[in-house]
């Protein structure tokens, strides 16, 4: 039986990687409020 969980990178980092948040408002916003780290 397979378990859940099958972890793959390239699809996380996609999802809620540096790029993803890029194309996204969170950034921005993020900016606008002069955070110190943008994307972890």
């Amino acid at each position: 039986m397979k378990r859940t969980y099958q972890p793959n990178n390239r699809k996380k980092a996609k999802k809620h990687g540096f790029f993803a948040r890029v194309k996204g408002k969170v950034l921005n916003n993020r900016r606008k409020k002069g955070r110190k780290v943008l994307a972890k």
